[in-house]
């Protein structure tokens, strides 16, 4: 730190010579420069002024006038949404109608029991199987070698079970049956 503190204050000091250099110039310059400006140089200043003014004038009306365009279409857009959102709400209705009536035909029938497809119950039933086998428990790698599966399925399977509540980790990759 004390190394950059020395460079540090020796630029600061320049800097503020430099600082009141420029001032000193500046109060040179302006002794330098009239007082009153030159009546032409007056008439000059005036005419550019004034066409500035003509210019911005002009500006405001092709903005106002632009603004008024992009209402009239963002209103446009409006009423051709409003009329689209009035078409897919009678479409809504119509098709919720075809929907109340393939429910009801639906509800007559007996619910069927949700049950998980016969091959995620083949690995989840076969992965239990193994780590109820195992007396001490079974690691990761030792379930995957005996059901060959992948490590994605096994991964899913362990995470099912254990949210059942049917194993658990007694460390990171060991399971035991509950």
């Amino acid at each position: 730190m004390k190394k950059i503190k020395d460079p540090l204050k020796t630029i600061a000091k320049s800097l503020l010579s430099l600082s009141k250099k420029v001032e000193k110039i500046a109060k040179q310059a302006d002794a330098l420069m009239p007082s009153k400006p030159v009546p032409a140089a007056k008439k000059a200043v005036a005419k550019k002024t004034a066409a500035k003014k003509a210019v911005a004038k002009k500006t405001a009306t092709k903005k106002t006038a632009t603004k008024k365009t992009v209402a009239k279409k963002t209103a446009a857009k409006k009423t051709v949404a409003k009329k689209t959102v009035a078409k897919k709400t009678v479409a809504k209705k119509t098709a919720t109608k075809k929907t109340a009536t393939k429910k009801a035909a639906a509800k007559k029938k007996p619910p069927a029991a949700k049950i998980a497809p016969p091959k995620q119950l083949a690995v989840l039933d076969s992965v239990f199987d193994s780590i109820k086998r195992a007396k001490k428990g079974v690691t990761v790698a030792q379930i995957k070698e005996k059901l060959d599966l992948n490590a994605k399925q096994l991964s899913n399977a362990l995470y099912k079970l254990s949210k059942k509540g049917k194993i658990e980790a007694k460390s990171r990759g060991l399971y035991f049956k509950k």
